[in-house]
């Protein structure tokens, strides 16, 4: 589905990644993993659109979008669930989840979407009326998760979604994240809890200093203890995850 051939991004002078190739399959769960500042939220904002890429290629569904303009790259499946939520806070629920179905085809199918994000995240039906900035972090998680899938994509970006949420909360937000993946939807997570991330992904990739690293599935990177020790933030001797 994605292909990404030896991109490479820079902010000015200064270089962000640097040469990276990587793949998603139709409906997989890719996650990556790595150290602060190592570029992830960099690559997933250049898979979204938003950075662009200075070298290399980027190809969905066989289509070069290398040089396409960030706002088409939702018209072509793409959904990004940004770092930090940035909802309208202001806005109600109803009408930040609306906000991602506002191309014509989602935007048909918009009653049965809002159905199926109320379906995934029960404790939203009884708010789609309040202001989102009122919510919990938790619920207001749930509305921008909710936002990208009402653009109903073939490949849901989720940026650090457990980020600053209680442990009980995260538990539950992985939880969804399985049950969009198990409708077959595409997922790349870039994910801070690297245990969680690890056990819900099929293959994983580790980044460090904008270079891809290591890649596999999880199982084959926990048996690394370097990488374990280094990269993964988890002791040498554990096991299993």
């Amino acid at each position: 589905m994605l292909e990404l051939q030896s991109i490479r991004v820079a902010y000015g002078q200064a270089t962000a990644l640097w040469d990276v190739s990587l793949s998603i399959g139709q409906g997989e769960l890719l996650c990556v993993v790595g150290p602060n500042s190592a570029g992830k939220s960099t690559l997933i904002n250049a898979i979204a659109g938003p950075h662009r890429i200075s070298a290399g290629h980027m190809l969905f569904d066989g289509h070069d979008i290398s040089r396409l303009a960030p706002h088409r790259f939702c018209g072509r499946g793409i959904a990004l669930v940004p770092e930090g939520r940035r909802l309208f806070t202001e806005m109600t629920v109803r009408e930040n989840l609306e906000l991602g179905s506002y191309l014509p085809a989602a935007r048909a199918d918009r009653a049965r979407s809002l159905d199926r994000v109320c379906a995934l995240f029960p404790a939203l039906t009884e708010k789609l009326a309040q202001p989102a900035g009122s919510l919990s972090g938790g619920q207001q998680q749930m509305v921008a998760i909710g936002r990208a899938l009402m653009a109903q994509p073939k490949l849901l970006l989720l940026d650090e979604p457990s980020l600053g949420l209680a442990p009980s909360i995260v538990l539950d937000m992985f939880d969804a994240i399985r049950r969009i993946h198990a409708d077959g939807i595409a997922v790349l997570l870039v994910e801070q809890n690297v245990s969680m991330a690890l056990d819900i992904a099929e293959r994983a990739a580790v980044l460090e200093e904008g270079r891809i690293v290591a890649l596999g599935r999880p199982d084959e990177l926990m048996a690394r203890p370097e990488l374990r020790r280094a990269y993964l933030g988890l002791e040498a001797d554990h096991a299993t995850i």
